[in-house]
């Protein structure tokens, strides 16, 4: 297994994983799947401002991606990113979301980003310890702000200060 950044040749299998995460899981707080056209548009607009989407792959093909985006659309939040990662379901458990989370990470200190920061449902016990064998830690919980599958779901934030600049970078 190695990680690199996505290629459109990737977006069928991102597309399955993310609609299957979609279609059965609370990992996303949407009920509408997409297309490989969505998909499309949304890795240009996320290579096109400079994020990556990483993917997970062997001779198989994508086992999982990640990637991070801006946290919110203001110009004081710019060195502040968030997080995502999904594993196809057959090769949850195998490391996989480590190595990415590992790679992302990495790529974002390389990017100057100060703080990544993740929003989990948080009932998700697997993705906040994840998160948190990276050093993330719990900083707020939102409770009953999402619905989906009948159930009001509770949104924990974590976060994690990638680095120990005294006064931030222009």
């Amino acid at each position: 297994m190695h990680i690199r950044d996505a290629e459109a040749s990737d977006l069928a299998t991102i597309t399955s994983i993310y609609n299957h995460a979609v279609e059965n899981t609370t990992a996303i707080w949407n009920e509408n799947t997409v297309d490989v056209a969505d998909r499309t548009a949304w890795l240009a607009d996320r290579t096109g401002q400079g994020f990556p989407v990483l993917v997970a792959v062997d001779d198989s093909g994508v086992l999982g991606y990640a990637t991070f985006g801006p946290w919110r659309p203001h110009s004081g939040y710019r060195r502040t990113v968030e997080l995502s990662i999904y594993v196809h379901p057959d090769h949850q458990g195998r490391g996989l979301g480590n190595a990415l989370m590992a790679a992302l990470i990495e790529r974002a200190r390389e990017l100057g980003a100060h703080v990544m920061v993740a929003a989990v449902e948080s009932g998700n016990t697997t993705s906040i310890r994840l998160h948190e064998k990276h050093g993330f830690v719990q900083t707020g919980l939102l409770p009953q702000v999402g619905v989906k599958f009948g159930a009001w779901l509770d949104l924990a934030f974590l976060q994690l200060i990638l680095d120990d600049r005294p006064t931030p970078a222009s």
